[in-house]
């Protein structure tokens, strides 16, 4: 059995951590959109841990004991969820458990009690919005979960962005689909099966609405998931669950793509 860390230890890499997280949005100010991602990802790369680190190790602890959320945007620690402005992109956020979830491949996301942490990102959008400073339509908006293989950080979080004006045009075709079934579609040439539901809770779930035929955590940790409205309604139309894996011909392990940091969609002010 090893030796626990020290809390002086413990304590000195998350300093460096928050450190290196300042120094970046420091410098993300002063040079161009392109430069903040390549910075990120080099944060990224030296701490995989460094998500849960801010959120688990500040936000949470700063939430419990003084009530404010810390460096994260919003903590809600009764149903176990944070939301964290990205340092890449005008408005992109994410949503992170507040326990200690790996990725996609956890056992823990198909649970009985795991909170609905989909339903949670929805509810988030709110604060791309507001970084946006003007609302946007169900369609517009879209939150994705990469595969294992396709992420640089080591706890489960969900983005949240603007989508790509092209992608919403190609999943318009699919806004009247049969509720509750897979059709196969091509999108930024890879492929994809679409479902469109109705909520994003229980089994509507997209964690278990995937799982059910990609039961083994080995499977799971090929996916990935983007969900977005079916229509600019949701109240009208409900949500499409855009699904990919690495097992699957030219597919993917990342939707990420499908997204827009950079919010075509909304002029800037």
């Amino acid at each position: 059995m090893g030796t626990a860390p020290s809390t002086t230890t413990t304590t000195t890499g998350i300093r460096h951590t928050s450190r290196l997280i300042r120094a970046s949005i420091a410098l993300c100010s002063a040079i161009a959109m392109a430069g903040c991602a390549h910075l990120a990802s080099r944060v990224a790369a030296l701490d995989p841990d460094a998500l849960w680190k801010i959120v688990g190790l500040q936000c949470v602890p700063s939430q419990r004991d003084l009530h404010r959320p810390g460096q994260c945007t919003f903590v809600d620690l009764t149903q176990r969820y944070a939301v964290l402005k990205d340092i890449s992109g005008r408005a992109q956020h994410l949503l992170i458990p507040t326990d200690r979830i790996t990725g996609i491949e956890s056992p823990e996301i198909v649970a009985a009690d795991a909170p609905e942490y989909w339903s949670y990102a929805w509810l988030s959008r709110r604060y791309v919005e507001a970084s946006l400073k003007q609302t946007v339509t169900a369609n517009a908006m879209g939150m994705e979960i990469n595969s294992k293989y396709r992420r640089s950080q080591q706890q489960l979080h969900i983005h949240l962005d603007c989508m790509r004006k092209d992608v919403t045009t190609a999943l318009a075709s699919h806004r009247n689909d049969t509720v509750g079934q897979w059709r196969w579609d091509t999108l930024d040439g890879q492929r994809y099966r679409i479902m469109r539901v109705t909520s994003l809770t229980q089994t509507n779930n997209p964690f278990h609405i995937v799982a059910r035929d990609k039961k083994d955590p080995v499977a799971m940790g090929m996916q990935t998931i983007l969900v977005t409205g079916a229509s600019a309604s949701t109240t009208q139309d409900g949500w499409l669950i855009v699904n990919s894996g690495m097992d699957v011909d030219n597919g993917s392990g990342s939707a990420e793509g499908l997204l827009d940091h950079g919010c075509a969609i909304a002029p800037r002010h």
